[in-house]
């Protein structure tokens, strides 16, 4: 089925609307404290809400039974699958060592911060994650056989930076009417470096967002058993427009409401887009839900939380607020109810989930700006094949 423009792009015109027209009620100014301010900075009026037991409790309660859910799917109507024969493998190819060697300089720049090289530490965050990139899609080489999105993929690599830049923007967009869940201190707290070359130090530090949790899928997919893991399952067949419909109901409440629905930014987002697939018939891995198989759901949620605690270990050792300032790239967060026990990081531990819900909104962002400016969105040689006759 061709997908029509006007089908995909409507929709998410009225998403990226319905902030606005809600804050024109919602706030006296017409726009939510702090709007516009780029990077992002804390907003202090009206304050956060402190921790609450109550939410914090009944958070801890659903991931926990979502973690039992990911160890143990056949408590919850999954079959086995038998694991397909491992891929042959391959030597380690030279990018995967020029990546290595690139991710350890930059790591060790920015958490050592020598002081003869500190005008460097500034440059350092986005070097660091285009090594570690580089060094896993080296290792997803050697894990398949010879195919990575870098090797086989280049085109379909440089789309996936393209499309980073513009849709972690567009993301940043929708924290303004959340009134931040996270912003970036060191943008205004390093007189070394001035406004447009913080700016331009945000934007090609975008650039690594959507690459590394796709880079991260196609590493699982060389682990056999994880890959079929939950490919037999309960079939739902979602219905595109209620998810639709719910989704943009929580974008425009949660302008009214931003502490209680703070989760909203991602579940409502998420849910927008993946109705929008649904309802254009587009394959997707909400699709794949109706055939039973939560692999490719689960497996980029998946990505996106392992990718996660790179994100978050580099970003706490950058620049804490008890040592020299350096990394300007650095992001606090100040998520309401919930934002205590930081283990080495700057996100509260139960916000982690958050990356499940945002993994799922990177690749159904990239499936969509597929459709809409006419590229090819298949990460997998198997999805490929699979897809084919479908599209």
């Amino acid at each position: 089925m061709r997908a029509s423009k006007k089908g995909l792009i409507l929709p998410i015109l009225i998403l990226t609307i319905i902030p606005l027209i809600a804050s024109w009620f919602a706030y006296a100014d017409h726009l939510p404290p702090g709007f516009g301010v780029f990077p992002p900075l804390q907003v202090s009026e009206p304050p956060t809400p402190g921790f609450n037991l109550w939410v914090f409790v009944l958070l801890l309660g659903i991931e926990l039974l979502l973690t039992f859910f990911l160890l143990f799917p056949q408590k919850f109507g999954f079959k086995p699958v038998p694991a397909p024969l491992p891929y042959e493998r391959k030597p380690l190819p030279w990018w995967f060592w020029l990546g290595l060697a690139v991710t350890l300089v930059f790591w060790t720049l920015m958490w050592a911060r020598p002081e003869p090289l500190m005008e460097l530490v500034y440059f350092a965050f986005t070097p660091l994650w285009w090594g570690f990139i580089t060094l896993i899609d080296g290792l997803v080489y050697a894990r398949s056989g010879g195919y990575s999105l870098m090797s086989k993929k280049p085109k379909l690599f440089v789309i996936t930076i393209v499309v980073s830049l513009f849709a972690w923007y567009y993301f940043e967009y929708f924290d303004y009417f959340a009134l931040g869940n996270w912003y970036y201190p060191n943008s205004v707290l390093i007189p070394e470096l001035s406004h447009t070359t913080i700016v331009i130090l945000y934007l090609v530090a975008y650039t690594t967002v959507w690459p590394a949790v796709f880079e991260w899928y196609t590493l699982l997919h060389t682990f056999p058993k994880l890959a079929v893991k939950y490919a037999d399952g309960p079939k739902i067949k979602l219905p595109g427009t209620a998810l639709l419909i719910v989704g943009l109901g929580l974008m425009g409440l949660m302008v009214f409401y931003p502490y209680p629905l703070f989760w909203a930014l991602w579940i409502g987002i998420m849910l927008v887009f993946a109705g929008v697939l649904v309802i254009m018939d587009i394959p997707s891995p909400i699709s794949e839900l109706a055939k039973g198989n939560w692999s490719p759901m689960i497996l980029i949620a998946l990505s996106a939380l392992f990718n996660g605690f790179f994100w978050e270990m580099w970003n706490y050792g950058s620049a804490h607020p008890t040592e020299p300032i350096a990394n300007p790239n650095y992001w606090v967060y100040d998520v309401p109810y919930l934002n205590v026990i930081h283990l080495f990081s700057e996100m509260p531990l139960l916000g982690y989930f958050g990356y499940l819900a945002f993994g799922l909104i990177v690749w159904l962002m990239f499936i969509w700006a597929g459709k809409v400016f006419g590229f090819n969105t298949y990460l997998l040689k198997e999805d490929e094949r699979k897809y084919n006759s479908e599209v």
